[in-house]
């Protein structure tokens, strides 16, 4: 076990410098001059020179990369263009905001998907199976600006139940009423994926032979399912939940930009727009962190609850 985690652990980390390779370098390719955006049209090339001299465009770009990755991993993800200020002042505040918008999806969607799958299985090929199955996949279909304006008609505009837009400044449970139509916009795209791999996982666990035999010992049916059939239809499940943390945190540009959430996806297409480059990259590499941290937690999780692996670690 402690092998496989550590290779893990050293794929995540030969990703995350990989990523912040294509960052850099897209960043340096995509069209712009940042002198010329920090000081505006009218500014003489002279001094568009010495500021680009000043913040070291100038060097060759292994050294700017250099530069630039040591002080990300000291902590220092460099200043903003935009605003003249550091970019960590922004991006955290805004990072912690993604992950309160994607912690009251998770805590919709998950439970929800699961039940959905495992309720799907278990009555397979009846009725509920394919409706279930069918509303899934449909809702997974639908894009996000579709179903987020869907749910501002009804609920915020019709019925005035909740507000248009997602209030970011205060307790998370000030702004928590202003999060529930961003999150079931979220909800409607992950439950028919969530939920699939749910319920293939319970279909492979209800025809595996431990569930057979469980079956055949007269065992009840709770009892084969909670104690034998879910431990070991979630493992793949557990995975693909984390996968989407990725996509909750940094893939929001739509949804924050819908219903005004100023998220880390609404700072990055911001940064884009502005020609923001560090505030860009440092974004972007970011949410790769999250990610792999994500993915990595997963992979520990499967590890623990998957006794072949924890057996193949032992040899």
């Amino acid at each position: 076990m402690g092998k496989y985690l550590l290779e893990r652990l050293g794929l995540a980390v030969l990703t995350l410098v990989l990523l912040s390779m294509i960052v850099f370098v897209a960043g340096q390719v995509l069209p712009g001059n940042p002198g010329r955006a920090i000081l505006g049209h009218f500014a003489s090339q002279s001094a568009v020179a010495a500021l680009n001299r000043q913040l070291g465009l100038d060097k060759p770009l292994p050294v700017q990369y250099w530069d630039w990755i040591s002080r990300f991993a000291q902590g220092n993800l460099g200043r903003s263009y935009q605003y003249s200020a550091p970019v960590s002042q922004f991006l955290w505040p805004a990072l912690g905001r993604s992950l309160e918008l994607a912690v009251v999806a998770f805590v919709i969607v998950v439970p929800l998907s699961i039940l959905g799958g495992v309720t799907a299985a278990l009555n397979r090929g009846k009725a509920i199976d394919r409706i279930i199955s069918i509303a899934g996949l449909s809702l997974a279909t639908v894009p996000e600006f579709v179903s987020g304006i869907v749910l501002i008609v009804i609920f915020a505009i019709e019925l005035e139940w909740l507000p248009v837009d997602a209030q970011s400044q205060g307790s998370f449970f000030t702004v928590l009423p202003s999060l529930i139509l961003p999150a079931i916009a979220l909800v409607f795209v992950l439950f028919g994926y969530i939920a699939r791999m749910a319920r293939a996982g319970t279909v492979e666990a209800l025809d595996s032979d431990y569930v057979r035999t469980a079956t055949l010992k007269g065992l009840p049916r709770r009892t084969v399912v909670f104690r034998h059939v879910l431990r070991n239809s979630l493992l793949p499940t557990i995975t693909v939940i984390a996968t989407q943390t990725g996509y909750l945190i940094g893939g929001l540009v739509v949804i924050e930009t819908l219903f005004n959430y100023q998220g880390i996806g609404r700072l990055i297409y911001d940064a884009a727009l502005s020609k923001d480059f560090p505030m860009l990259e440092a974004g972007i590499l970011v949410i790769g962190v999250v990610y792999l941290l994500a993915t990595l937690i997963a992979d520990v999780l499967y590890t623990v609850l998957n006794p072949r692996l924890r057996l193949q670690g032992a040899e």
